[in-house]
Formats: structure tokens, C-alpha cells, sequence
């Protein structure tokens, strides 16, 4: 148990945005995709995700870990008027954002959806280490946590952004908690728990998070880590299940989602920014890792704020 409260005490937790959602027509998104930790909470209605359709129903929570790729039915699929490209081009015809006091009387489907990050010692996401899918949290105490970050996150009530910071923080310490009691994804915690011991594992996170525009070689990351360069790559992946390249690809990809999501930068230089020369070349991966062009991301992202 200690191992895991190191964990959580390097955890840098951050709430990011939080909306409320009513359902107009049911609608299929079939690239779901944010770089933070995603919580949905179905308030009337139901959700569905992934490629079983489960089904979220009142009450329930679901937790999409950042970086994952995931298709999601809103509202009763069997009702779906809409297909995932007309939930990017007219998204506001499917669903429409209200306030936090409109829930309770209102009979329509309504979800609602925070987004927080939760970097162990800022550098990786921890949900998305652990490489899990999508699972529904069944929680009268989380569900309780994310209503007050509803709620407060509305507020203009004096220490309103404390409370939320707070509550997210909170939130956070309860679902790892009820990963660990419901003895949920023990093997991929247990293997978490053994990489982050090793501080030079933690020096390879941290000189990536800071140079993601230089050069990455796995011979510059042997000398952060005081490793050979043959050993470097073998050493990551022994750790981290993942190849030094690959995690940092994710990372460059993480990275230009957020330039497409917070500046006007075109898409040339938000790719020299993240360390591609070739725009090609970046434009072809950012498809294979997302599913979609990089300007379409855009175009979705600036659908976000409904």
C-alpha cells in the first residue's frame, strides 16, 4: 500500500473544462480523443463506447484514459440520427450545453463531462500508463465528487477555482482507490508502480517533456540516463512495456493536439514545433495515430465548446 501512496503523492493532478450536455438527437462519434483524462457522468439517458457498444447508464461514471481512441454513441443508439461526420460539421444540431442548475428538472437525456490531468511528477499520464481501456466507475462517493465540481465550477462564489482544484485532486485519490479495492488492472499497476521507482526512468520523462522539439535520439537519452546506447532502448521498453521512440511520438502527437486545440498556428509550423521537418511526413503519422488529418482534429476541437 505504500507503493501506491508514492504514487499518488507524485500525482500532478489539474482540472481543465467541464460541461453540461443535453441531448437533442442521439449522435455516434466514432473518434472520440483527448489528450487529458476524460470522466462522463450520465445524469438521464445513456451512453455507449467502444466496440461492443457497453452501455453507460444513470448514474454511472466513465472513466477514458488521455490518448485514448474511442468510439461513443450519445444518447440511445437505437435512436442515432447521426453519423461521426456529421457530429464534427454540425455537432450543435445533436447536442446542446446548459447549465448545471437545469439538470435536475429536466426529462431530456443530459451527461455531463470534466476533463483533468493526473501526470506522475508532471511528465507521464498516469491513467494512460497503466494502458487501460475505458471502464465505468460505479460510485456513489465519485459520483457525489463530480457533481460539486459541476457545480462549483459554475460558481462565482469567492475561492470558487480553489474548491474546484480541491475537489479534482480528491476525485482523482478516489479513483485510484477504486481501481486498488476492486483489484481493477492489478497486473498494469503493478508493473506502474515498479518503473516509477527507477529515477532515471523519471530524468528520461522529464528531458523528453522538456526537449520535444530537439533531437531524441536514443543516444542522447542514454547519456540522461547514464545507460549505453545499445541498452537505452531495451531499458525503456523493459520498464515501460513501450520503445523510447514510439512513447515519444505519443508525446509530439499529445503536443500538436494541444497547439491545434489553443493556437491559430498552421499546421506546417505546429509540426517543426513538436520536431517534424517534413510536413508530410507529420501530416501521415498524425493520421495513423488519430484516425483523422490533422485539420479535421482542428475543426473537431473547435466544435468542443458547444
Amino acid at each position: 500500500m505504500e507503493d501506491y501512496n508514492k504514487i499518488i503523492e507524485s500525482l500532478g493532478i489539474k482540472y481543465n473544462k467541464s460541461k453540461n450536455i443535453k441531448i437533442i438527437q442521439s449522435v455516434s462519434n466514432e473518434n472520440f480523443y483527448d489528450v487529458e483524462n476524460t470522466v462522463f457522468i450520465v445524469h438521464n439517458g445513456e451512453l455507449r463506447y467502444g466496440p461492443e457498444h457497453e452501455v453507460v447508464q444513470k448514474g454511472e461514471v466513465l472513466l477514458i484514459p488521455g490518448g485514448r481512441n474511442v468510439n461513443i454513441t450519445y444518447g440511445n443508439a437505437m435512436n442515432s440520427k447521426g453519423s461521426s461526420d456529421a457530429y464534427i460539421t454540425r455537432k450543435e444540431s445533436f447536442l446542446q450545453s446548459i447549465n448545471y442548475s437545469e439538470i435536475a428538472n429536466s426529462t431530456q437525456e443530459i451527461f455531463s463531462y470534466i476533463t483533468f490531468e493526473a501526470k506522475v511528477f508532471d511528465s507521464v499520464n498516469f491513467f494512460a500508463s497503466l494502458d487501460i481501456p475505458p471502464f465505468i466507475i460505479k460510485s456513489k462517493q465519485i459520483n457525489s465528487l463530480i457533481s460539486t465540481i459541476l457545480s462549483e465550477s459554475e460558481s462565482s462564489s469567492a475561492g470558487h477555482e480553489r474548491v474546484v482544484k480541491a475537489l479534482t485532486e480528491y476525485m482523482v485519490v478516489e479513483i485510484t482507490r477504486y481501481i486498488i479495492d476492486h483489484q481493477l488492472f492489478v497486473e498494469q499497476l503493478a508493473t506502474n508502480i515498479t518503473y516509477f521507482k527507477d529515477p532515471r526512468l523519471i530524468d528520461i520523462f522529464t528531458y523528453i517533456r522538456e526537449n520535444l522539439q530537439g533531437d531524441l535520439s536514443n543516444n542522447i537519452l542514454s547519456s540522461v540516463a547514464n545507460v549505453s546506447e545499445d541498452y537505452v532502448g531495451q531499458y525503456f521498453k523493459m520498464l515501460t512495456g513501450i520503445n523510447p521512440q514510439d512513447y515519444i511520438e505519443y508525446q509530439r502527437m499529445e503536443m500538436a493536439v494541444n497547439l491545434l486545440r489553443t493556437t491559430k498556428k498552421s499546421i506546417r509550423e505546429i509540426g517543426r514545433e513538436v520536431g517534424y521537418k517534413d510536413t508530410a511526413y507529420f501530416c501521415r503519422r498524425f493520421k495513423m495515430m488519430f484516425g483523422i488529418p490533422a485539420g479535421k482534429m482542428r475543426r473537431r476541437e473547435s466544435l468542443m465548446n458547444i
